[in-house]
């Protein structure tokens, strides 16, 4: 496939690999003035896919955060309705955000409702 050829739904298809996940951020324009909630749906060392709760411009220098990787800049490179597709100006490392969230020191990591229970008979 042509690496400017769309598929469906899909931006243009990309060579790198990407992860599927579900992230939450909230996108701002370059200059800081908020475009709403995104919930990242794959990412790739270069760039991502994200569902928008309103339509973001094709070309709009954009800047968010990401678990575990902090802030990142980049260009909005295809928009369709409520998806759009990101192109990172520096690459990341996308196990980063992956990785587990841990506690403050002294406090339990997952919360008490969401431990398996051991019953003892």
């Amino acid at each position: 496939m042509d690496s400017n050829q769309d598929d469906g739904d899909r931006g243009p298809a990309r060579s790198g690999p990407r992860d599927s996940l579900f992230l939450l951020t909230n996108l701002s324009s370059a200059d800081g003035v908020p475009l709403g909630r995104a919930r990242v749906r794959n990412l790739s060392a270069t760039g991502l896919m994200a569902d928008c709760e309103r339509a973001v411009p094709n070309g709009i220098r954009i800047r968010f955060d990401l678990r575990g990787i902090g802030q990142v800049h980049g260009s909005v490179v295809w928009s369709r309705e409520d998806r759009i597709g990101i192109a990172f100006d520096v690459p990341i490392d996308p196990q980063l955000a992956r990785r587990r969230v841990s506690a403050p020191e002294g406090q339990l990591a997952v919360p008490d409702y969401l431990r398996q229970r051991r019953f003892m008979r």
